[in-house]
Parts: C-alpha cells; structure tokens; sequence
C-alpha cells in the first residue's frame, strides 16, 4: 500500500501515510474543507427551505 498523500510506502504507526507529516497534510485538507463528501436530502421539508448563501444579503 503507497500513502494517498506522497506516494511512499506507508508506515505501520501512521497507516495508510507514510509519516506524521503526510498524516497531517491529510486532516488539515479535510479541516479548511478541500475534500468534501458530497450530500444529498431525503427530506423535502429541508429542500424547501432556501439555503442561507440563496437568500439575498
């Protein structure tokens, strides 16, 4: 297994990176939102509610 981050092989005490640094490369992507895990609603009452960026400022 390659760690996602670097490629290197990874590490027993930090799989699946390869070190602390890949490891926290990782969590600060999640952290300022570069990753995201795509939503979707299964309640109509939260789809018609206009979301608060479509509401005019």
């Amino acid at each position: 297994m390659t760690c996602p981050i670097c490629a290197k092989k990874t590490e027993a005490k930090y799989r699946p990176f390869c070190s602390r640094r890949c490891a926290d490369i990782d969590l600060g992507r999640w952290l300022n939102e570069s990753y995201r895990v795509p939503a979707t609603s299964t309640d109509p009452e939260d789809e018609a509610q206009p979301r608060q960026d479509d509401l005019p400022h």
